[in-house]
């Protein structure tokens, strides 16, 4: 099948690795442009794009793909389906009706719509997520569910150990809707949470609250936002890893000082003791 890869995102990445590998692979990829990034501000290709270029395959990086331009490039492809995947950017008419679209999305919908539904069930407490593969309309995350499976949300895992066998997931899935082409139903609008974009706050611990939730919240944002604690200075000590300890406290086991590098809890008391 003759398929365009919309996506920019890490797990967008992998799906895309794995949706090349088969028979379905992308005639065309579209990320997003590239954009400054890190303290240098380095002008940095967003990982899809990395990927599509590693893979050999055509890359567009529009401003606006929902663009006459945009949309000119992807219809001289003449594709059967667009996949979505990460693309974070919002897709609007006519564009939408142009093509069909499916999405891959790593929630069981309509539980957790939105932009960090991975790190939001972990830090709800969830025993379980996984991936849905859903029609794109113009609802955020909104439209009717072609297939969908669960993947267990271990005690210990984090965001890195979840998000590689969601990746599995949704690529196998893709596979399977892409082949039997399934039929779709809607979601059921009186279940819908929505798994807003994680922020400064989102991030911060709070001392005050439960310790088993500020556990999962390190748990959720690890490796690649990080949880902190707010210092004396104004500055923010990263927390890498933590867990509830044996008198019900939150115990702090890898962190980074401000400018540092991660180290074990008991390795930057020392250096502060000493002092």
């Amino acid at each position: 099948m003759r398929t365009v890869y919309l996506g920019t995102s890490p797990f967008a990445a992998h799906v895309l690795e794995r949706l090349a590998d088969g028979p379905h692979r992308p005639a065309l990829v579209v990320t997003r442009p590239d954009r400054p990034a890190g303290r240098g501000r380095k002008l940095t290709p967003p990982p899809v794009a990395k990927t599509a270029r590693a893979l050999g395959l055509d890359l567009d990086q529009p401003e606006d793909v929902n663009a006459p331009e945009g949309r000119a490039r992807i219809a001289a492809v003449d594709p059967e389906v667009i996949v979505v995947c990460a693309f974070g950017a919002l897709l609007t008419e006519p564009l939408l009706s142009d093509f069909e679209m499916l999405n891959v999305h790593p929630s069981l919908l309509p539980r957790w719509r939105g932009a960090a539904p991975i790190e939001r069930a972990i830090m709800a407490g969830d025993e379980r997520t996984g991936v849905s593969i859903m029609r794109v309309t113009a609802g955020l995350d909104s439209g009717p569910v072609c297939v969908a499976a669960s993947e267990p949300i271990r005690p210990d895992d984090t965001y890195g150990s979840l998000s590689p066998r969601l990746e599995a997931l949704g690529a196998e899935l893709l596979q399977r809707a892409l082949e039997e082409r399934l039929p779709c139903a809607e979601q059921d609008e009186a279940l819908v949470t929505y798994a807003e974009r994680i922020g400064p706050a989102d991030r911060t611990l709070d001392p005050a609250a439960p310790p088993e939730q500020q556990a999962r919240v390190v748990r959720a944002l690890h490796p690649h936002i990080g949880a902190r604690l707010p210092l004396d200075d104004g500055s923010f000590l990263g927390v890498h890893r933590a867990q509830v300890g044996p008198d019900g406290a939150l115990e702090l086991l890898e962190v980074q000082p401000p400018g540092g590098r991660p180290m074990t809890y008991a390795e930057y008391v020392r250096g502060h003791a000493a002092r």
